[in-house]
Protein backbone atom coordinates (compact mmCIF):
# COMPACT_ATOMS: atom_id res chain seq x y z
CA UNK A 1 0.00 0.00 0.00
CA UNK A 2 1.58 3.26 -0.99
CA UNK A 3 1.78 5.99 1.93
CA UNK A 4 -0.96 9.31 2.29
CA UNK A 5 0.18 10.77 5.09
CA UNK A 6 4.16 12.38 4.66
CA UNK A 7 5.99 13.61 7.29
CA UNK A 8 8.70 16.56 5.34
CA UNK A 9 11.67 18.13 6.73
CA UNK A 10 14.85 19.48 5.84
CA UNK A 11 18.21 21.06 6.97
CA UNK A 12 18.09 19.48 10.53
CA UNK A 13 22.00 20.52 9.92
CA UNK A 14 22.97 17.25 12.88
CA UNK A 15 20.00 18.29 15.62
CA UNK A 16 17.03 16.37 15.96
CA UNK A 17 14.43 18.26 17.87
CA UNK A 18 12.17 16.00 19.56
CA UNK A 19 9.85 18.64 18.63
CA UNK A 20 10.34 17.72 15.07
CA UNK A 21 10.04 13.80 15.67
CA UNK A 22 6.60 14.53 17.96
CA UNK A 23 5.14 16.91 14.55
CA UNK A 24 6.23 13.94 12.27
CA UNK A 25 4.47 10.81 14.81
CA UNK A 26 1.89 9.26 12.17
CA UNK A 27 3.13 9.39 9.52
CA UNK A 28 3.55 6.36 6.77
CA UNK A 29 6.59 8.42 5.10
CA UNK A 30 8.97 10.46 6.43
CA UNK A 31 11.01 12.95 3.40
CA UNK A 32 14.13 14.27 4.34
CA UNK A 33 15.03 16.47 2.14
CA UNK A 34 18.54 17.16 2.31
CA UNK A 35 21.55 18.80 5.05
CA UNK A 36 20.50 15.82 7.19
CA UNK A 37 24.35 16.27 9.20
CA UNK A 38 24.60 13.43 10.94
CA UNK A 39 23.53 9.72 10.39
CA UNK A 40 21.86 9.16 13.57
CA UNK A 41 19.15 11.95 12.53
CA UNK A 42 17.87 9.20 9.70
CA UNK A 43 18.06 6.31 12.47
CA UNK A 44 15.46 8.71 14.61
CA UNK A 45 13.44 9.29 11.86
CA UNK A 46 13.06 5.81 11.17
CA UNK A 47 11.73 5.20 14.30
CA UNK A 48 8.85 7.01 13.46
CA UNK A 49 8.40 5.78 9.68
CA UNK A 50 9.87 4.62 6.94
CA UNK A 51 12.25 7.18 5.26
CA UNK A 52 13.62 8.99 2.01
CA UNK A 53 16.66 11.00 2.09
CA UNK A 54 18.16 12.68 -0.62
CA UNK A 55 21.91 14.26 -0.11
CA UNK A 56 22.33 18.24 0.63
CA UNK A 57 25.32 20.64 0.20
CA UNK A 58 26.57 19.84 3.86
CA UNK A 59 26.41 15.95 3.35
CA UNK A 60 29.75 15.43 2.86
CA UNK A 61 31.25 12.71 5.13
CA UNK A 62 31.45 9.50 3.77
CA UNK A 63 28.14 8.23 5.69
CA UNK A 64 26.05 10.63 3.61
CA UNK A 65 28.00 8.98 0.13
CA UNK A 66 24.93 6.69 0.28
CA UNK A 67 22.42 9.11 0.39
CA UNK A 68 20.95 9.89 -3.69
CA UNK A 69 21.36 13.61 -4.82
CA UNK A 70 17.60 13.07 -5.78
CA UNK A 71 14.85 10.72 -5.03
CA UNK A 72 11.56 9.57 -6.83
CA UNK A 73 8.56 8.61 -4.55
CA UNK A 74 5.23 7.25 -5.47
CA UNK A 75 2.87 8.12 -2.73
CA UNK A 76 -0.96 7.30 -3.05
CA UNK A 77 -1.49 9.07 -6.21
CA UNK A 78 1.17 11.69 -6.35
CA UNK A 79 4.71 11.11 -8.11
CA UNK A 80 7.21 12.95 -6.04
CA UNK A 81 10.42 14.23 -6.78
CA UNK A 82 12.88 14.83 -3.63
CA UNK A 83 16.22 17.26 -3.74
CA UNK A 84 17.85 19.51 -1.69
CA UNK A 85 17.98 22.71 -4.15
CA UNK A 86 14.63 23.08 -6.41
CA UNK A 87 16.85 25.13 -8.46
CA UNK A 88 18.55 21.80 -9.60
CA UNK A 89 15.59 20.82 -10.91
CA UNK A 90 16.39 20.05 -14.54
CA UNK A 91 13.02 18.98 -14.82
CA UNK A 92 9.62 18.28 -13.10
CA UNK A 93 7.59 16.99 -16.03
CA UNK A 94 5.92 13.58 -14.81
CA UNK A 95 6.11 14.61 -11.47
CA UNK A 96 3.10 16.32 -9.61
CA UNK A 97 5.13 17.57 -6.28
CA UNK A 98 8.88 19.13 -5.59
CA UNK A 99 10.27 18.48 -2.80
CA UNK A 100 13.15 20.67 -1.65
CA UNK A 101 15.08 22.31 1.27
CA UNK A 102 17.99 24.15 1.25
CA UNK A 103 16.66 27.59 1.76
CA UNK A 104 15.36 27.57 5.50
CA UNK A 105 11.77 28.54 4.54
CA UNK A 106 8.77 27.00 4.88
CA UNK A 107 6.59 27.42 1.99
CA UNK A 108 4.47 26.14 -1.45
CA UNK A 109 3.55 27.14 -4.69
CA UNK A 110 1.77 25.75 -7.84
CA UNK A 111 3.51 25.68 -11.19
CA UNK A 112 2.29 24.58 -14.45
CA UNK A 113 0.11 21.88 -12.28
CA UNK A 114 3.39 20.68 -9.77
CA UNK A 115 3.48 21.59 -6.06
CA UNK A 116 6.42 22.85 -4.94
CA UNK A 117 6.66 22.69 -1.16
CA UNK A 118 9.59 22.86 1.36
CA UNK A 119 9.21 21.93 4.77
CA UNK A 120 12.05 24.87 6.05
CA UNK A 121 14.35 24.05 8.47
CA UNK A 122 14.34 21.93 11.15
CA UNK A 123 17.54 22.41 12.89
CA UNK A 124 19.77 24.51 14.12
CA UNK A 125 17.99 28.67 13.07
CA UNK A 126 19.00 30.36 11.13
CA UNK A 127 18.69 34.81 10.53
CA UNK A 128 14.79 35.03 11.72
CA UNK A 129 13.54 32.45 10.08
CA UNK A 130 11.33 29.86 12.02
CA UNK A 131 11.80 26.25 13.07
CA UNK A 132 9.57 24.23 11.15
CA UNK A 133 8.39 20.64 9.93
CA UNK A 134 5.62 20.02 6.83
CA UNK A 135 2.93 17.46 6.88
CA UNK A 136 0.97 16.22 3.66
CA UNK A 137 -1.81 14.15 3.43
CA UNK A 138 -2.59 12.99 -0.06
CA UNK A 139 -5.99 11.63 0.86
CA UNK A 140 -7.01 15.05 0.27
CA UNK A 141 -7.46 17.24 -2.08
CA UNK A 142 -5.90 19.86 -3.29
CA UNK A 143 -2.50 18.98 -1.90
CA UNK A 144 -1.33 21.76 0.58
CA UNK A 145 1.16 20.80 3.10
CA UNK A 146 0.49 21.87 7.07
CA UNK A 147 3.77 23.65 8.04
CA UNK A 148 4.08 22.94 11.86
CA UNK A 149 6.06 25.87 13.80
CA UNK A 150 8.29 23.96 16.30
CA UNK A 151 7.69 26.30 19.14
CA UNK A 152 10.07 26.91 21.71
CA UNK A 153 12.92 26.12 20.14
CA UNK A 154 15.84 28.90 19.91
Amino acid sequence: MLPAKLGLISDTHGLLRPEAVAALQGSELIIHAGDVGKPEILDELRRVAPVVAVRGNIDTEPWAERLPLTATVEALSARILVIHNVHDVKTDSGFDIVISGHSHKPGQRESRGVLYLNPGSAGPRRFKLPITVARVDLGRHPWRAEFVQLEGTS
